[in-house]
């Protein structure tokens, strides 16, 4: 499927078409971008639990357009993560025997979910409707129930055996009825009483038990969304936006900026494509261990992308002994008939998260705190108040003059930059229509292990290469590592919305996600 819709004044693009049809029917109503993300996310919240939820967390990029004195458009960047409880205590953890944090069943490694902080601030700042009506569908979703689908069946199975996953014991096969009264009670408690309803409210009465000690009340009390100062680099003739620290935003842009100055040849088509575009992934990543957390600067600097491109061979792959010298997740994007752009993502980490749940309403809880490290005095280390590094990576693309060009982000874990690289290298290099960019096999660095691992070791990361794509031998004949893998979410969902000169908009959500949806008006 290489479909691009077109639409326009108003565009939706996300993971269930349930879901764009909610923000569809706000922008009708003369809500903004970013009503309508808020209406996406709170149904994907619903409908999706095995990539967002509640229990999760939140970045968004906002792209206002000038004001009627005219100008330039700008960027605002959102920082809804969550952060470490009071309790958080790293020996604790290193004294059982721990050397990274725990993956599942360990509420250590739930920080504070930043997700509904993120809609109060969005809302706040860009809202035109009440919250309470934007929340609503996913309310009613969740009190009469939903279809559950394809992608959710398996982890579903998994979640209704664990202690507050009895919502999942309906998810049996696609298209059976799955209700989540908890989670509709927690809804209308935000649409009633804003993020206290929620966080000071049964949910977070939950939290704190569950927690026994990882929180406090206090912890619970201060909102965890932040307005922050994007990222920027210059590449392919646009600009391309994404999230500072501790977002993981900065290895996309760095590849961006390093592929800017390569000979990329003028077919994605030939092995020499992919070869070069993997190689500024990796020559950007293969530190983010050592170098990623959230208080890190000057990651972009220019002389620093020129080192990088320099190591790169266009002939063979670039051995990586050393740090460089001096998921599951879910995006949406909106674009409303005033040129407003929302590119949101929304993340439990890996696909239920923790596989943990809060007592009282059976909201999934995300488990982010894997990001941070153990390792004594690491800037990342796991503590008390502290953000972890974030896989999570939105991306927003804007022309020469300021006006906005593309709203886009994806799924993918520590994948997650590579996919928009090869999508935005498409869409930019290529001229590719946002259907074929987001539908076209892609590659993606990866280890085998659980999609958050991959800068464990650099020189051991493999290209897996999706099932239609034609790199294979030409990368292996590199000197890559290659493995071939079925066409499917294991390479991310991506979704882009393209606005063309005049304000004509194509969008394109992922086949992948089996029952994604871009919706205009």
């Amino acid at each position: 499927m290489h479909n691009t819709r077109y639409a326009p004044s108003g565009m939706v693009c996300s993971v269930d078409h349930l879901a764009s049809a909610a923000g569809a029917a706000v922008l009708d109503r003369g809500g903004s971008a970013a009503d309508a993300a808020i209406a996406v996310n709170a149904v994907l919240a619903v409908t999706a639990p095995h990539m967002c939820g509640l229990g999760g967390d939140l970045f968004a990029l906002v792209y206002e357009p000038p004001g009627r004195d005219g100008g330039s458009g700008t960027v605002r960047a959102l920082n809804a993560s969550g952060r470490a409880g009071s309790g958080a205590d790293p020996d604790g953890l290193r004294a059982e025997g721990h050397e990274r944090m725990p993956h599942l069943h360990d509420i250590r490694s739930v920080p504070v979910p930043g997700c509904v902080d993120g809609w109060a601030a969005l809302h706040a700042r860009y809202g035109r409707l009440p919250l309470a009506d934007l929340l609503a569908p996913a309310v009613r979703l969740a009190r009469d129930g939903f279809p559950a689908s394809p992608l959710m069946v398996p982890g579903a199975r998994v979640a209704a055996q664990r202690p507050g996953g009895g919502d999942f014991t309906a998810a049996r096969a696609p298209g059976d009825r799955v209700s989540r009264p908890g989670v509709a009670r927690a809804l209308r408690a935000v649409g009633v009483a804003g993020r206290d309803g929620f966080y000071l409210g049964e949910f977070g009465a939950g939290l704190l038990e569950l927690g026994a000690g990882e929180y406090t009340r206090d912890d619970l009390a201060a909102p965890a969304a932040d307005w922050v100062d994007p990222l920027r680099v210059r590449a392919f003739g646009h600009d391309v936006w994404s999230m500072p620290p501790n977002s993981q935003g900065y290895l996309l842009l760095m590849a961006l900026g390093i592929a800017d100055g390569l000979e990329l040849p003028a077919s994605p088509a030939h092995p020499s494509w992919a070869h070069l575009l993997a190689e500024a992934a990796r020559v950007s990543g293969h530190d983010r261990l050592s170098v990623l957390h959230e208080d890190a600067k000057d990651l972009l600097a220019p002389e620093e992308i020129a080192r990088r491109r320099a190591l790169i061979d266009p002939a063979a792959r670039l051995r990586l002994r050393a740090p460089a010298e001096p998921g599951d997740t879910t995006h949406l994007c909106v674009v409303d008939g005033d040129g407003m752009g929302v590119s949101l993502i929304q993340s439990n980490a890996s696909g239920f998260g923790s596989m943990l749940f809060e007592p009282r309403t059976g909201i999934n809880l995300h488990n982010r705190g894997i990001g941070f490290s153990l390792r004594p005095g690491h800037p990342a280390e796991y503590g008390p108040g502290r953000r972890p590094p974030h896989t999570l990576t939105p991306a927003l693309i804007t022309r020469p003059d300021g006006a906005l060009r593309s709203v886009l982000g994806t799924m993918g874990g520590d994948a997650q930059p590579q996919i928009l690289l090869q999508v935005i290298a498409r869409l930019l290099r290529h001229g590719e229509e946002p259907g074929p960019a987001v539908a076209a096999p892609r590659w993606r660095l990866g280890t085998g292990g659980t999609g958050f691992d991959t800068w464990d070791a650099p020189d051991d990361t493999v290209v897996d290469v999706e099932e239609g794509a034609p790199w294979t031998n030409g990368l292996a004949a590199l000197g890559h590592p290659v493995s071939a893998r079925p066409y499917g979410s294991m390479f991310g969902h991506a979704h882009v919305i393209d606005v063309r000169p005049g304000g004509m908009l194509a969008g394109a959500a992922d086949p992948r996600s089996l029952v994604g949806a871009a919706i205009g008006r």
